[in-house]
């Protein structure tokens, strides 16, 4: 037997911003059973994470340069992190009925092998689902190590947070106010701005959009420098936090989302302040952590439960209006984590 599936259609390589047109929709079918000695599993497609990763995978493959993941296939559905449903599985890890997060297609439906650190089944489903997109998947986790395990806070430290509105820069903010640090975000919006005020509890923000001079609106929310900074945006707001930084200051290098959508990458000028302020910039990948996922859920599903951490998502409804929240997320149309919904079960 089959069933209709809907799908997100890549539809060329993309230069500059991505726009709508760059996608198409497709309705094909499924098969509804998988063979049993497939290791296979059919899933349902409940939510999809749209993040800004997703932009790279967009370009046109260019051999000589390090991708972090392999290039959407002109032609060929688009994929990335969703929360699904198992139908049916010929898999000895998973039965029809369990809940699983980690890469599927933009699809109602998706035939998946399930992967060790790709796939995570969902146990604890007393949250929202969707959190799974976010808070307790690949976002909540980039947070998690990126903070903990590269930045090594110490309580008193100042914190820095760039996109600090997004799926991963609520939650630094966070994490770092739990650690007993002074932190201060930066947004593209004053309602991003007040969310991160009023929401999430930043001791600063401001938007970066109404600063002529990045380097004084650093230096007036931290006039006594910066310990940590995690970075997200790259480009000139790089630039600007060197000139800030303390000594022994650390730089966890997440993303870059203001260089993404350029064809001539911005250079940085201020350089030399990594040698005199002995600043240590690590750039990372959350899937060289996954090992410590258990861990994190550990950590943060209590946090979750007492009220002590909390997370805005950004929600579309349906499958069409996928590739509306996905390009929006480059113009900032977002307000917290980026959701689609495909079904509600």
């Amino acid at each position: 037997m089959t069933a209709t599936n809907k799908q997100v259609i890549f539809k060329d390589y993309v230069s500059a911003f991505p726009k709508e047109s760059d996608f198409d929709f497709t309705t094909t079918t499924v098969e509804t059973s998988v063979p049993e000695s497939s290791n296979s599993v059919l899933v349902k497609n409940l939510y999809l994470s749209c993040d800004p990763y997703m932009r790279i995978r967009m370009g046109k493959p260019d051999p000589s340069s390090a991708a972090l993941a392999q290039a959407y296939a002109p032609g060929q559905p688009i994929n990335g992190y969703g929360v699904s449903r198992v139908m049916e599985s010929a898999h000895p890890d998973y039965k029809k009925g369990d809940l699983l997060w980690g890469f599927v297609g933009w699809e109602e439906y998706s035939v998946i092998t399930p992967m060790t650190h790709v796939h995570f089944k969902i146990q604890h489903t007393d949250v929202p689902l969707s959190y799974y997109t976010g808070l307790l998947g690949m976002p909540g986790m980039t947070a998690y190590v990126g903070f903990y395990e590269i930045c090594s806070p110490k309580k008193g430290e100042t914190v820095y947070v760039s996109a600090a509105s997004g799926a991963v820069g609520q939650l630094v903010g966070q994490f770092a106010k739990m650690m007993g640090c002074y932190v201060v975000g930066s947004a593209g919006s004053k309602k991003k701005v007040d969310l991160l005020k009023t929401k999430f509890g930043f001791d600063e923000a401001f938007n970066y959009k109404e600063e002529p001079d990045l380097s004084a609106a650093l230096k007036r929310c931290f006039p006594k420098g910066i310990d940590i900074y995690f970075e997200n945006v790259g480009g000139k707001m790089l630039d600007a936090v060197l000139l800030n930084m303390n000594v022994k200051g650390r730089i966890a290098v997440c993303g870059m989302i203001s260089q993404y959508n350029l064809e001539n990458q911005e250079g940085v000028h201020n350089l030399s302040n990594i040698i005199y302020k002995r600043i240590r910039i690590q750039g990372f990948v959350v899937s060289d952590f996954y090992d410590k996922y258990s861990k994190f859920l550990e950590f943060v599903l209590p946090h979750i439960k007492d009220g002590k951490i909390t997370y805005v998502e950004d929600v579309a409804d349906g499958l069409e209006k996928g590739p509306e929240a996905l390009v929006g997320l480059f113009h900032g149309k977002n307000v917290g984590k980026q959701v689609v919904v495909v079904a509600r079960e």
